[in-house]
């Protein structure tokens, strides 16, 4: 029998079982095939493979139609690439769309073992779509008749399997379809096969490019200008989406394109032919807006994507700047917030450092403190100057992500404008959306083609730019500036049990999803009103960097007083999370939340609040957006602050051991 890269082979006869009664569970399915593999000695840790899995299986449902499961995982207890199969009597639910699944297929591959495991992936996968192939797995009479067909497809012999683009001659219509899915791995091919063979049934060309993690071939440009529509069957960004600017484009999710292949294919042959269809916003050899008008993503989820892209490029200003800034007071003092001329280097340089050297002094000599203030009164402006371009930035990349570079321009006015009318940062987000929807808006007029190329660099920026700023200036600025000034007031009146539960609802939402849209925001309203001079804005600072170190250093906790209760690849990630933890980054806890959300996130998000809370009663401030506990010097009541993060690291360690303990569900039925 043939292999794969590994001098055992990855399905044997010991590996199967038909027609078995394995449970009621995904769970206890798992367990049994991984007992197997166990009994096979394809892994030294039974129980930690099962870990493994389930944490895939918690990130997204490896059922696919048919009444066939994938569950996958890599994993440090195998050492051989390995496929335990089992042939279900009754079925069980592992989450696809049709109903249960009673044929399951348990892919484990080691943990340095990325190309084994998705060439595994990718040619199971692919061949799963194929009616002929699964029915075979249902007739198979012995374990041998099966691991034969398995053997045939994972290793079809010294053919080279085709590329990802293959164009076909023309036949009724030409289509190019791009499939992605968030992993990169089954879900992509089996996306992209399934479309070739729904091409082939309408007798229709196609050409799939395939955005996964096992590689592909990109479209060619000339395969692209002859295609008469595009399929987009992803749940992420298409890379390079300006290549098909103008194309009628069918955009869904990819397990759309698995489910109803042929409904895809038919829809795009009529958008060929269709004048009015959805098109992929943008011009030929221009960046193209995000599609718009295309596919089915509902308006709420293209907002949050909107919101998130203009928070995720504002949030390099908020480091940078924030740091600077916080280095300018180490070295200079506060008080350099309110000293005109110590906050201003050049002054400070001509009244004070440049009057020393000119007298022939040299900057050994310096006074006490001479050099040091005047460094830290250059790093304080220049991070002052970084950010001053928070709200712009937010502005300008929301439109960026509505339309594309035509909207950066008019976005960044719009920021600009927010700022200046006293905006803040709601001003920055109405400003951005009315200048991405106004650009992208102007996109779409139709124009002669002299002027076309003068659209993207000149007229669509003007004119968006002038009708936000318009608009800005003479109808929204007041109300913005009202309602931000009126927030601002608000927080600074707050007092007693009103400001300790603003510093719960603070922390519940910064460990709600970890990094995700709601963690931004409540990160964003923090930095957006961050002001040395105003207390309660260094309050709601210094309540979000901490509750935002919680998750990270409470799962690296719980892995160190109860490891048994992780798998080795956690324990890992419990070790590298207390350095992500000290330094804010809370998405240092994603892989125990994806793993485990039920248990997990509840449990971060009680300790967030306890920190959140403990943070704004005992008034701790923080001058820096930035860096965790690397920016002590910039903490005000440094003491308290480390208080209520280690209460809060206990509260959610305790909670999540406790969660794990006392409802873990049974391994085998």
């Amino acid at each position: 029998m043939s292999t794969t890269d590994t001098a055992q082979p990855v399905i044997t006869t010991d590996l199967v079982l038909l027609d078995a009664d394995a449970g009621t569970s995904n769970q206890s399915v798992i367990g049994r095939i991984a007992a197997l593999l166990a009994g096979a000695g394809r892994t030294s840790d039974a129980d930690g493979l099962i870990a493994a899995a389930m944490a895939r299986e918690a990130q997204s449902a490896t059922g696919l139609p048919g009444g066939i499961a994938i569950p996958h995982c890599r994993s440090a207890f195998v050492d051989t690439p390995t496929i335990g199969f089992a042939r279900l009597a009754p079925a069980v639910d592992f989450g696809a769309p049709d109903g249960p699944a009673d044929l399951v297929f348990l892919i484990a591959a080691p943990e340095s073992g990325g190309a084994e495991h998705l060439k595994l992936l990718s040619s199971l996968a692919r061949a799963l779509v194929r009616k002929e192939f699964v029915a075979s797995l249902r007739e198979a009479k012995t374990a041998g008749e099966l691991v034969a067909l398995v053997d045939g497809v994972i290793n079809p012999g010294p053919a080279a399997p085709a590329p990802a683009e293959t164009a076909a001659p023309a036949k009724k219509a030409s289509i190019v379809a791009v499939t992605a899915c968030p992993t990169g791995i089954a879900h992509t091919y089996m996306a992209a096969d399934a479309l070739k063979l729904a091409a082939e049934r309408a007798d229709v060309a196609l050409t799939v490019e395939t955005q996964g993690s096992s590689g592909g071939t990109a479209l060619s440009a000339d395969t692209i200008a002859n295609a008469g529509a595009v399929i987009f069957a992803t749940d992420v960004g298409v890379k390079d989406k300006q290549r098909f600017a103008g194309k009628p484009v069918i955009a869904s999710g990819v397990k759309r394109a698995i489910n109803e292949p042929d409904k895809m294919i038919a829809e795009a042959v009529s958008a060929a032919a269709d004048p009015d269809a959805p098109r992929v916003s943008g011009t030929a050899g221009e960046a193209a807006a995000s599609s718009s008008a295309a596919g089915n993503l509902g308006w709420g989820t293209r907002l949050r994507q909107i919101l998130l892209t203009g928070v995720s490029y504002m949030i390099p200003f908020v480091a940078a700047g924030g740091l600077l800034i916080a280095l300018g007071f180490l070295f200079a003092g506060y008080d350099i917030a309110n000293s005109p001329d110590g906050a201003k280097p050049v002054g400070f340089g001509m009244n004070s450092l440049g009057a020393h050297i000119a007298t022939g002094n040299s900057l050994t000599d310096l006074p006490a403190g001479g050099f040091a203030q005047y460094l830290g009164a250059v790093l304080f402006t220049v991070g002052g100057l970084a950010f001053m371009f928070l709200v712009p930035a937010l502005a300008g990349y929301i439109s960026f992500a509505i339309a594309d570079r035509p909207g950066i321009a008019p976005g960044f006015t719009a920021g600009a404008v927010a700022v200046f009318v006293g905006g803040g940062f709601i001003g920055g987000i109405v400003g951005g959306l009315i200048a991405g929807f106004t650009a992208l808006w102007i996109s779409k007029v139709s124009v002669p083609q002299w002027l076309r190329g003068l659209m993207p660099v000149v007229v669509i920026p003007l004119f968006a730019s002038l009708v936000v700023g318009l608009l800005m200036f003479l109808l929204l600025g007041r109300p913005l500036a009202a309602i931000t000034s009126g927030l601002t007031n608000w927080l600074n009146g707050l007092t007693g049990a009103s400001v300790i539960l603003l510093g719960v609802i603070l922390g519940l939402m910064m460990c709600f999803d970890l990094g995700g849209p709601v963690n931004k925001a409540a990160y964003a309203f923090a930095t957006a009103g961050l002001n040395v001079a105003d207390p309660a804005s260094l309050r709601i600072m210094a309540a979000v960097m901490a509750a935002g170190m919680v998750p990270p250093l409470a799962m690296a906790l719980a892995t160190t007083v109860r490891p048994g209760m992780f798998s080795e690849p956690e324990r890992e990630n419990g070790r590298a999370a207390w350095l992500l933890g000290a330094s804010f980054i809370s998405e240092g806890a994603i892989p125990f939340a994806a793993a485990d959300p039920l248990r997990v996130i509840p449990s971060m998000m009680a300790g967030g609040a306890v920190t959140g809370a403990m943070i704004m009663a005992f008034n701790v401030t923080l001058k820096a957006p930035h860096g965790g506990i690397f920016v002590f010097f910039a903490i005000g009541h440094l003491v308290w602050f480390l208080v209520a993060l280690a209460a809060g690291t206990a509260v959610a360690a305790l909670a999540v051991v406790l969660a794990k303990q006392f409802t873990k569900t049974p391994v085998n039925a």
